[in-house]
C-alpha cells in the first residue's frame, strides 16, 4: 500500500476514510488505537452497512470519480503528475506557438491545457471515454481554451481519423488500455508531419509471464477499462515497425511512485473538503476509497517490478 500511517497519535488516512464512510466517531477510533497494543481490539468495529456497488470489480468513470480524482490529483488530471511534471516531460518535444500537437487519451484535458498555456502550442485532445471528453471540454471552455485546447470524444481503438496533420503527439498512460495498439500508432504516425516527435508514457509489464502473476490478474480485473499491457520491447517494436525512430527509452517507475505518494500524502485536504459537506459527502468519500484501492493495486505490482512505467520519445524522420 502507498498509504503511510501518520504519527502514532494520528489515525491513518485510509482508516479515517473507512470510518467516515461507515459513520463512526473518530474519537472512538482513537480510543481503539490506544487499546490495540494492549488488547486484541479490531481497529474498526463491524461494518454498519454495505456500500453500494460493493459487488462491482471495475472502478468505472462516473461524476463522483471525476470529482474525487481532481481533489487528489489536481484540476483536470486523472492521475499522477500535475502541471509541473507535464511541463518537465514535454520539454523533450521542443514545443512552441508555431506548432500543433495531438494529445491521445486526453482525459479531463489537464495536460492538454498545461501545454497550451505554457508553450502556446495549439492542441487537439482526443479521449475515448465520453464522460471525460465532455467534462474535459467544459473545462477548456471555462478556461477560455476551447479553440486552443479542445477535447473531443473519439474511439482510439478503432483506427481513429485525427482529421489533420500535427507537428507533435503526446500520450500519457493510455496506450495500455488500447487493444489495437499497432493500428492506433499507425494512425498517429500517418497524421504527424515529417520530422515530428511523439512522446509516450505508459504502463508496461516486465515480461509475458507477468500477466499470469496473481496480483497482476487482480489488477487486470479491477481496472476501469480492460487493460492490454505489453512489454517495453513490444512497445518499441510496434513504434519502429510503422517507421518511428526511438530517441528516448527510459524506466520512470521510481519517479512515478514518488508522484503518487506526494498526491496521496495531501489527500487529507480532499477528505476535509468532503467532510465539510456532511452526509452529501459520503458518496464521494466512498469514491475516494475505491480510487485508493485502484492505486494500491497499481503501486503494489510496480514495487514488485511486474508493472513498470516507461517513457519513450519517438521521431518520425523526414522521408528521402
Amino acid at each position: 500500500m502507498f498509504f503511510k500511517a501518520l504519527p502514532t497519535e494520528r489515525i491513518p488516512l485510509k482508516v479515517r476514510l473507512v470510518a467516515w464512510w461507515r459513520g463512526y466517531d473518530i474519537a472512538d477510533i482513537e480510543e481503539r488505537m490506544q487499546r490495540k497494543n494492549k488488547e486484541d481490539v479490531p481497529l474498526l468495529p463491524a461494518a454498519r452497512k454495505k456500500p453500494a456497488d460493493d459487488d462491482s470489480n471495475r472502478i468505472l468513470w462516473d461524476k463522483d470519480r471525476v470529482t474525487v480524482t481532481q481533489l487528489i490529483w489536481g484540476d483536470g488530471f486523472c492521475g499522477p503528475g500535475g502541471p509541473q511534471n507535464v511541463i518537465d516531460m514535454s520539454k523533450l518535444l521542443a514545443l512552441s506557438p508555431k506548432l500543433s500537437a495531438l494529445v491521445v487519451g486526453a482525459g479531463l484535458g489537464g495536460p492538454a491545457r498545461v501545454l497550451a498555456k505554457e508553450f502556446g502550442v495549439w492542441i487537439n485532445g482526443y479521449e475515448s471515454n465520453e464522460l471525460l471528453a465532455r467534462e474535459g471540454m467544459k473545462m477548456s471552455v471555462k478556461a477560455g481554451l476551447e479553440k486552443k485546447a479542445p477535447i473531443t470524444h473519439l474511439d482510439l481503438n478503432n483506427s481513429p481519423d485525427f482529421e489533420r496533420q500535427f507537428d507533435r503527439a503526446y500520450s500519457k498512460e493510455v496506450m495500455f488500455t488500447v487493444e489495437k495498439k499497432a493500428e492506433l500508432i499507425k494512425s498517429i504516425y500517418d497524421q504527424l508531419k515529417e520530422n515530428s516527435l511523439f512522446l509516450i508514457s505508459d504502463y508496461v509489464v516486465r515480461n509475458h509471464d507477468s500477466l499470469a502473476h496473481p496480483d497482476v490478474t487482480q489488477w487486470l480485473r479491477h481496472e476501469p477499462l480492460n487493460p492490454f499491457p505489453v512489454t517495453s520491447d513490444t512497445m518499441i517494436y510496434t513504434l519502429e515497425k510503422v517507421g518511428f525512430k526511438i530517441r528516448v527509452n527510459e524506466d520512470i517507475t521510481d519517479h512515478y511512485l514518488k508522484l503518487i505518494n506526494q498526491a496521496w500524502a495531501n489527500a487529507e485536504q480532499a477528505v476535509q473538503s468532503l467532510a465539510a459537506e456532511g452526509e452529501s459527502g459520503r458518496k464521494n468519500m466512498f469514491a475516494i476509497l475505491k480510487e485508493a484501492d485502484l492505486w494500491n493495486r497499481r503501486t503494489k505490482i510496480m514495487r514488485q517490478k511486474e508493472l513498470r512505467v516507461c517513457r519513450y520519445l519517438a521521431h518520425k524522420p523526414a522521408q528521402p
